[in-house]
This record gives structure tokens, C-alpha cells and sequence, in this order.
């Protein structure tokens, strides 16, 4: 059973104190930290994972992000759309395993991994994972993305021995994310789309994408029904009518590598021509692959606000 978020996160502070003493205190028991293993609380409970592991399979990208962006090697990972930053992980030398919803259970057990991380997509397989190695959902909670990207990344610093590079990284952007928000305070409404196959959703505040309201601060255009993973369907006289000073789009065709009318084309009308939106120049065609596949990892996220504050600046 999955540990709702606001229940590890009232530990704040203290859960990551107690991890780097439980990794010390193992560490000193064992003699040797190449033997020392560290009590992590994750969404689907608590996990004995060694510290420092060497061979690390990922299946979430915005994992991925992260620990590229604290020079921590990952040995295997899903087929999926990479963005030009992550493309190394495309290469040979990386273990396929499988794609970002279908696990290849026999690649990954051959490769005998230290540690398996998963989280939303691959979640429903976990004890599948733990017999074959610690495993921890490292999901991050979209009704209180900041809070759980940060646990999460701290999580992933103490694993790692890398606390100080993410307290570093951590405060950068909260200082990106104060700016970005003090300038959006201004810039007026903003709508959230997203293109696929020709169809369009609008996701606002506590869904997937809600970074761009419940973190940064621009003003919802209109009360989407749907949260989560699944936005609201939406119509062309439904931009018209909400009229938003600002559209984000995401184009899901791009993200997946799907054939398909493109986003700026399925919008190019008269009712979203009309918009304050598209008469002030403030549509934004946002990195599919980046919002949609990646998510929070500690590059993307800065990415994912400095395209925010470029459009609200």
C-alpha cells in the first residue's frame, strides 16, 4: 500500500537527518562504507538500499536528470524519448530495459543491479522489482510537486553522498523559482494545453503540470474538472471563451514520438488566433519531451522554469 505523501513529508528536515545518521551508524557497524546499506522511506514503504551503489537502473526520468546532474553513473535504463541533454543514456553502453510502462524483467535481472528506482508508470510492479533487487517509488506527488521533487532529491543525495550538491542545487532554484514567480505575478492568465492526435486537454493547478501555477504563480485562465494525469478535454471556442493573456502548450505527439499534426498547426484558427494570447505573442511551445517524459529532475525543473519566466518576463 502506497504512503500518502503529506505523511512522509511531515518529517521534512528531520527524514533526510535521519537517513544520513542511519547510513553513518550502518556504516560504522559494517567497518567499511563499500558494506553500508541505508533505511529509505519512499511511496510504497521502506527499503534496506546500499550506500553508494554502483549499479543503478532507473525507470524514471526525472531520476535520470537528476543524478546526471550530480555526476552519479546509471548503468540501465527505459527505451523512451530522450531530450538532447539526456541522449547519452540512449547509447550502447546503457542497459536496455525495457520501455517506461513494460519492464524487461530478464535484462534486468541479468544485469544484477544495486538498486532499482521507479515511480508512476512502474509503480504497480514493484514487489516484481524487489525480487530482484532493492527497490524504492521514488513517484513525485503532482498536488505537491515542489515539496515531494525536493524530498525526493534529497532522498537521492543522501543515497548517494552527494548532500551538499543538492542543497547547492536547491537553493539556485528556489531563487529561479522566486524571480519566475514575482514576474508572473503580472504577466496575467495562463491556460495549459495539450495537443495529441489532432485533440487537446487544458490541465491546471494540482495536475501534472501544475508547476506553471501552484510553483510559479501565473494566474489560472479557467477551473479545469480533471487533475492528475488526465487533463480536460477541451474545444477551440473554449480558448476563445477563456481567453487567456498566456497558452502553454505541449505537444504529446512530439514527447512520444507519434506521427501527427503538429501543435502549432492544430491550433492555427481563428479562435485561438483571437485570444490575448496569440494577438500579444505569448503562446509557448514548451519541450514536450521535457514536460510530458522527464519531468522533475533537477536540470529539467530549472529548464522547465526558465521557460516560464521567458514567457511571463
Amino acid at each position: 500500500m502506497k504512503t500518502p505523501l503529506k505523511s512522509r513529508l511531515m518529517a521534512g528536515a528531520a527524514a533526510a537527518s535521519m537517513l544520513a545518521l542511519s547510513a553513518c551508524a550502518r556504516e560504522a557497524e559494517a567497518g567499511s562504507s563499500s558494506e553500508s546499506t541505508i533505511s529509505v522511506e519512499h511511496a510504497q514503504g521502506t527499503t534496506e538500499v546500499p550506500s553508494d551503489p554502483e549499479t543503478v537502473y532507473t525507470f524514471d526520468l526525472g531520476v535520470l536528470d537528476t543524478l546526471d546532474a550530480l555526476a552519479v553513473p546509471v548503468a540501465g535504463v527505459p527505451q523512451a524519448s530522450l531530450p538532447e541533454s539526456l541522449s547519452q543514456y540512449g547509447s550502447e553502453d546503457i542497459a536496455n530495459i525495457g520501455t517506461l510502462q513494460e519492464p524487461d524483467f530478464e535484462a534486468i535481472s541479468a544485469g544484477n543491479p544495486d538498486l532499482i528506482i521507479i515511480s508512476g508508470r512502474t509503480a504497480d510492479y514493484y514487489e516484481e522489482f524487489s525480487d530482484i533487487a532493492p527497490t524504492i517509488d521514488l513517484s513525485v506527488d503532482a498536488a505537491e510537486p515542489m515539496p515531494s521533487f525536493k524530498e525526493v532529491t534529497t532522498t537521492l543525495g543522501t543515497i548517494f553522498g552527494k548532500e551538499d550538491e543538492v542543497e547547492e542545487k536547491l537553493a539556485a532554484l528556489d531563487s529561479r523559482i522566486e524571480e519566475t514567480s514575482t514576474a508572473a505575478a503580472n504577466a496575467g492568465t495562463g491556460l495549459i494545453v495539450m495537443t495529441s492526435g489532432g485533440e487537446m486537454t487544458a490541465y491546471g493547478a494540482g495536475s501534472r503540470f501544475g508547476l506553471i501555477h501552484d510553483v510559479l504563480g501565473v494566474a489560472t485562465a479557467a477551473d479545469i474538472a480533471a487533475d492528475g494525469r488526465h487533463g480536460e478535454s477541451i474545444s477551440f471556442e473554449f480558448i476563445a471563451e477563456k481567453d487567456p493573456d498566456h497558452l502553454f502548450i505541449i505537444d504529446r505527439d512530439v514527447a512520444v514520438g507519434e506521427a501527427g499534426e503538429a501543435a502549432s498547426a492544430v491550433l492555427n484558427n481563428d479562435l485561438v488566433n483571437g485570444t490575448k494570447a496569440a494577438r500579444n505573442n505569448n503562446i509557448t511551445m514548451l519541450d514536450s519531451t521535457a514536460w510530458y517524459i522527464v519531468g522533475y529532475g533537477l536540470n529539467n525543473v530549472d529548464a522547465m522554469v526558465s521557460a516560464v519566466q521567458d514567457a511571463t518576463a
